[in-house]
């Protein structure tokens, strides 16, 4: 039979390597499903604002565990879409972490706030909630918590850090649907969380899409107002909004993935503890730092992200891809130090966690179609780099 996996190798390569992820493997054997589904929206000619969108927006609002949810078209428009609908922009600051993707500020950029970089804990690679705290200002109006890699925040102490403050919490949860911090969703816990449906996410579509969450009936509707050019009624524009639209064929395509998330989710904990057992018996804990569960909620494994001190990450690297093991990155640039917010003026070393995070970290395959055998091929390439015995793979 031949291999469903694709000659990308992040994204599953032939049978000999070890892909960061399979796509392609994912989607095979919900095929027929999803052309089918897109078969009747195709006929239907309902391609914005059919059925399909409202399943899914009942099913994330379901999931999360919010009143309401709102499709748009990325999880960067959800961000944006956020601090429009809460009126931030210039004059406001926003408080938010460097090590992340490149939306989560720049949505605070686009609409002219001040960003206001904070740096994470060091075990959890989310926002230190003391840091967090000792940001606010007067002109502080909303903080962006990341619930990066799968992980939930600690959504209890920036939960409360907000309300003394009397700021808004936007929840970037674009890594983590389906996670929990203690008995609450990801996306339930602030004032908007904010998704994404990008590909390589755990409920990824074909292409871009996104989603909000709010227990605000007022939000929602603001929500839904700015990701429609802000008109209501038809050609009656009383704001200024966005063209963010989730179209009907994303919808049903994530509408049919979605009955396998709970599955999927439970693949990648798996993955995530047979690792630790792996990497225990190889004796390579005290070589490397093990990302951590989460006692006090539900990590969904986004990614599994060790650290590799002594200046030693890049290195092991290029070994395992010398083995066929594919591995990445995420995210070696702090935002801090991007080009484009040098006008923020953070020197290097005012954010140390992140700084050090960002020369440490390197995500491993941990996708749910990942074998137990692809799991030891990539515990015993790191073991041989360890052990300094760095052979090709045949």
């Amino acid at each position: 039979m031949s291999d469903s996996r694709t000659n990308d190798p992040q994204i599953g390569p032939d049978p000999q390597s070890v892909p960061l992820l399979d796509i392609v493997g994912e989607n095979r054997p919900l095929h027929d499903e999803i052309l089918e589904v897109i078969r009747e929206v195709f006929e239907s000619g309902r391609f914005l604002y059919g059925p399909a969108v409202t399943e899914l927006e009942n099913a994330v609002a379901e999931l999360s565990g919010a009143k309401h949810a709102v499709g748009c078209a990325s999880g960067s428009d959800a961000l944006l879409l956020a601090l429009l609908a809460m009126d931030i922009g210039p004059g406001d600051e926003v408080i938010v972490p460097s090590f992340t993707f490149f939306a989560t500020a720049s949505a605070v950029e686009r609409v002219g706030a001040g960003i206001v970089f904070a740096d994470i804990d060091p075990t959890t690679f989310n926002l230190d909630p003391a840091i967090v705290e000792a940001a606010i200002t007067p002109n502080t109006k909303a903080v962006i918590p990341v619930h990066l890699f799968g992980r939930a925040a600690n959504m209890t102490e920036l939960q409360r850090i907000a309300d003394e403050a009397g700021i808004q919490v936007i929840e970037d949860a674009a890594q983590a649907i389906g996670s929990k911090h203690r008995d609450r969703g990801a996306g339930a816990w602030g004032d908007v969380g904010c998704f994404s449906f990008y590909p390589t996410k755990n409920l990824g579509g074909c292409g871009d899409g996104g989603m909000l969450t709010t227990s605000s009936d007022e939000l929602a509707e603001r929500l839904r107002l700015f990701a429609a050019h802000g008109m209501k009624p038809r050609y009656v524009h009383g704001v200024v909004g966005v063209n963010s639209r989730l179209d009907t064929l994303q919808a049903a395509a994530l509408c049919v993935k979605m009955k396998h998330l709970e599955r999927w989710t439970e693949s990648r904990r798996r993955h995530a503890t047979r690792y630790h057992d792996l990497f225990a018996h190889a004796g390579l804990t005290n070589k490397i730092t093990l990302p951590t569960d989460d006692a006090n909620g539900t990590h969904v494994w986004n990614q599994f992200t060790i650290r590799v001190s002594n200046s030693r990450r890049d290195d092991l690297r290029s070994h395992l891809a010398e083995q066929r093991i594919a591995s990445e990155i995420y995210y070696p640039i702090p935002l801090h130090q991007q080009e484009c917010f040098r006008h923020v003026e953070y020197a290097a070393g005012s954010l140390v966690e992140t700084e050090r995070a960002a020369a440490e970290v390197l995500s491993l395959p941990v996708f749910p179609g990942l074998t137990s055998e692809e799991q030891q091929r990539v515990v015993d390439g790191i073991a041989r780099y360890f052990a300094g015995r760095r052979v090709a793979a045949a």
